[in-house]
Formats: C-alpha cells, sequence, structure tokens
C-alpha cells in the first residue's frame, strides 16, 4: 500500500512570524493523523524556525527548490547541505514555475534529484503540460519528456525515494482543476512509464501526487482514483482550515 502524501508550497508566502502561526495552528488539528504523510515547504528564510517548531510532530518539513553542488562561488543558490541542516526532510523540484520563469530544464532538474538523493532527501519531482500543449494533444509527449530526461541515469534503488507530483500548469492557481478523470489518465500515464524503465513492481510503489489547484472540497474524488497518491497543494496550504480539511479529505486506499 502507497501511504498518501499532502505537501504543501508555500512558495513566496509568509514572513517567520506568519510561517510559525501557521505551522502551530496545523499541528493543533492534525496531530491524530498517521496514515498519511504531511508535508510543508516554507521559504528558505522560515526553514529552521518552522523545523524547530514541528519538532517531534507528524508534519515534515521541505524546501521549495535546491542547487546542484554542495558549496561554491553560486550567489544566491541554496545547497542540499544547508537545507538539511536546516532541518529538511523533502525538496521540490522541477515545479513548473521553476520552468516557467527560472530557466529550470530537464537536465537541471536530473543534477538536483542526484544532488537530493545523496544526502538523503526525498525529491518531490514535477511534471506536466501547459494549456497550449494539452490543447495540441501534446500532453502524453510532454510528460514522457519531463519523467524520461529528468529521470535520466536513476537507478532501481534509487526510484523508490523518488516521489513524482504530476502538475498540469493550466490549473495551478487558476481555480481549474483536471477532473478527476483526466489526472487518473495522466497518473496512469506516468506509472506505466515508470513500469516501462524500473519495472512493474517498482513503480508500484512510486507515490505519485497530483498538483493543481487542490481544494478541500474536491480532495476526496481525486485521491480515489487509482494512480493518485495525495497531492502537491499551492494556495490552500496557506490558510489552516483548508490544508487541514484537504489532509483529512484524502482517501487513503
Amino acid at each position: 500500500m502507497r501511504r498518501p502524501i499532502i505537501a504543501g508550497n508555500w512558495k513566496l508566502f509568509k514572513t517567520i512570524p506568519e510561517a510559525l502561526e501557521l505551522v502551530i495552528g496545523l499541528k493543533r488539528e492534525l496531530y491524530q493523523i498517521e496514515d498519511k504523510e504531511i508535508v510543508v515547504c516554507p521559504p528558505y528564510t522560515a526553514l529552521s524556525e518552522v523545523a524547530e517548531a514541528l519538532n517531534s510532530s507528524n508534519i515534515k518539513l521541505g524546501a521549495q527548490d535546491l542547487f546542484w553542488l554542495d558549496t561554491g562561488a553560486y550567489t544566491g543558490e541554496v545547497s542540499p547541505l544547508m537545507i538539511k541542516d536546516a532541518g529538511c526532510q523533502y525538496v521540490i523540484i522541477g515545479h513548473s514555475e521553476r520552468r516557467t520563469y527560472f530557466q529550470e530544464t530537464n537536465e537541471t532538474v536530473n543534477k538536483k534529484i542526484k544532488a537530493a538523493l545523496k544526502h538523503e532527501l526525498t525529491p518531490i519531482v514535477c511534471i506536466g503540460e501547459t494549456l497550449k500543449e494539452r490543447q495540441a494533444e501534446q500532453t502524453f509527449k510532454v510528460i514522457q519528456d519531463h519523467l524520461e530526461n529528468g529521470l535520466v541515469d536513476i537507478t532501481k534503488e534509487q526510484a523508490l525515494k523518488i516521489v513524482i507530483a504530476y502538475e498540469p500548469v493550466w490549473a495551478i492557481g487558476t481555480g481549474q482543476t483536471a477532473t478527476p478523470k483526466q489526472a487518473q489518465e495522466a497518473q496512469a500515464f506516468i506509472r506505466k512509464l515508470l513500469a516501462k524503465k524500473f519495472g512493474q513492481e517498482i513503480s508500484e510503489e512510486i507515490r505519485i501526487l497530483y498538483g493543481g489547484s487542490i481544494k478541500p472540497e474536491n480532495m476526496k474524488e481525486l485521491s480515489q482514483q487509482k494512480d493518485i497518491d495525495g497531492g502537491l497543494v499551492g494556495g490552500a496550504s496557506l490558510e489552516i482550515n483548508s490544508f487541514v480539511g484537504i489532509v483529512k479529505n484524502c482517501v487513503v486506499k
């Protein structure tokens, strides 16, 4: 059985006091949840303080990105050593906003995945198509490109430590959500590609999240789909009640 993950990506929101207020509220509301993994991904500036606040709780900490080298003259970058030192167990890699605004490529995604694994961080690897690509019926082509070229030289053993997040870019922050049928179709295709690359048995163990305007109201139906193992949540993770609702409505299959 694949244990669901609900990961909150806070993006460019929350000062340190705001971040602490949010996680304290989440701890209070979610402390009894044991059958799902809960992850929050604050901005870098809040990581250490949030890690301390989450100590001994059932909520894990993730970063929103990392650089692929441990040290060096790379102004503004943050290494896997640094985010692990700050208390992280997870890291988001290849988010569509990184690809769109900051020239993230499959090659850099691949480097970052390997760097995360080297330091025993769990990568949440994002893949997915834009509205233009979906309208051009290129959804599967884009997914295959992101997956196959992002996971170059990843071993079977490493694959088991990776989480995939399917994020239809047209549904991020737009209020639009892929229908459960659309999401399941894409995620079943991802699992098929994983089986081809790593074998059926391993593909059945890899968790695949859905990301794209998740709300408490649609999480239950989405998570009931065979190949959806939780969610990568954006805006709805910034408010206690909405994130709590999503976590509680996520179905454990």
